[in-house]
């Protein structure tokens, strides 16, 4: 096959730039790579990979393709990232994350500061959150994970562990949070560890500090308190299965609102605290973009799925009256409900708790360069007050939806189980 002239004229000049770039006639860059992306400061490019996609960045000491050829298609990669080998579409990576060869990283990821994966793990619409862990051969889909303080003290996900993201009823309406945004993004709270070989049924929550067993299978929501978490199993036997019956509906919802809000409130930091870290980055502002982008994605995917959830309730469950020929608050309140977490929340509360909370912050913050130093070097009070205006945001976008859905009896607790 010959080369194609295009390519081969891409990869010299990224030579040119000073990309590092062993066999150059082993790597494809695609016709619509903006060669203005990729840095030309300690960046490493592998023989074997393929760079794809006009929205693809590479920032400054990014290495690709280490131990296996990578793929990189429409992704942003922030300093100091390394994709060590695997598929990587459409998914953000900030400082110093890494993942390690065989991962399959899909749509709608994003990866903070030295979040990390071994070798084998399958994620795809999922946050991880600094510092955050995933052992070998995992598959951890449709989750926000925070808790930990540093590289030795982080949260993780055990080798062969599994978030259960897809149901019998064919829906994916499924987000499990393990640890929560506004306390999440201080940098400061307890470690979550997932034992290995187990696994999630999403939706679900998790409190930071929690502790499972490896082989646990986890169904309920886990208040946190530092417990160790042991679930009995599933006694055997074969019993009646009724379709899209939607036994714990209030409970699937109630988790599926308390998500979507921390997305909000995830996007209203990023906006409003972490915007300036990025723009004293070389390619900083393009990285950031793909992060928001990222949320947006994320936002998108829920509401999808909320939909499909909420279209097959009517045939099977008592909550909807769509079969007693009266109104149904849960399918005729649905767009309402939705267009609720759609863009920025204008509250005055939210705004007062806010405005306090920057006021504090510009006080104090260094000197803004190093963005997990200034957040932990954060006094307790500057820091509870940026807890409250983004746990502000959580309670009210998702206390607006319960009365939206009143008749549904969400047991709706948006505060951190």
């Amino acid at each position: 096959m010959e080369a194609n002239p295009a390519c081969i004229e891409k990869v010299m000049e990224l030579g040119r730039k000073g990309v590092a770039i062993p066999n150059p006639l082993a790597v494809e860059i695609g016709a619509e790579v903006e060669v203005g992306n990729i840095s030309g400061h300690g960046v490493t490019i592998y023989p074997g990979c393929r760079i794809a996609g006009a929205k693809t960045v590479i920032s400054a000491g990014v290495t690709l393709g280490k131990e296996a050829p990578v793929t990189v298609e429409d992704c942003q990669l922030g300093p100091g990232v390394e994709l060590k080998g695997g598929y990587f579409g459409k998914s953000t990576f900030l400082e110093k994350a890494n993942m390690a060869l065989g991962a399959h990283v899909r749509e709608g990821c994003l990866l903070e500061e030295e979040a990390n994966g071994a070798h084998c793990v399958g994620i795809k619409q999922t946050i991880l959150f600094p510092f955050v862990t995933l052992g070998s051969l995992i598959n951890f889909c449709d989750c926000l994970m925070a808790g930990g303080t540093s590289r030795k003290d982080h949260s993780e996900v055990g080798s062969s562990y599994i978030h259960f993201n897809f149901t019998p009823n064919g829906d994916k309406s499924t987000p499990s949070l393990f640890g929560d945004v506004p306390r999440g993004v201080m940098l400061n709270q307890p470690a979550i560890f997932l034992g290995g070989q187990g696994g999630a049924v999403g939706p679900i929550r998790i409190g930071f500090g929690c502790v499972t067993a490896a082989g646990s299978v986890i169904r309920d929501d886990v208040p946190e308190d530092r417990q160790i978490i042991i679930p009995t199993p599933h006694a055997g036997g074969v019993r009646p299965y009724k379709p899209h019956a939607y036994k714990n509906l209030s409970r699937l919802l109630a988790n599926n609102l308390i998500y979507m809000g921390n997305l909000v409130a995830l996007g209203a930091w990023y906006r409003d605290v972490r915007q300036p870290f990025f723009e004293r980055q070389d390619l900083g502002m393009r990285v950031y973009a793909g992060a928001l982008d990222k949320l947006a994605a994320a936002m998108k995917e829920r509401v999808q799925r909320l939909r499909a959830l909420v279209t097959k309730v009517a045939d099977t469950h008592p909550s909807c009256g769509c079969k007693r020929g009266a109104g149904c608050e849960l399918h005729g309140n649905l767009d309402a409900v939705c267009a609720l977490f759609a863009g920025e929340l204008n509250d005055d509360t939210v705004s007062g708790h806010r405005d306090a909370f920057l006021t504090a912050y510009a006080a104090e913050r260094s000197d803004g360069k190093d963005y997990i130093k200034t957040i932990q070097t954060l006094s307790a009070p500057v820091s509870a007050a940026g807890v409250r205006w983004l746990q502000q945001i959580v309670d009210t976008l998702c206390t607006r939806a319960a009365v939206l859905w009143r008749s549904v009896n969400i047991p709706m607790t948006a505060k951190a189980v």
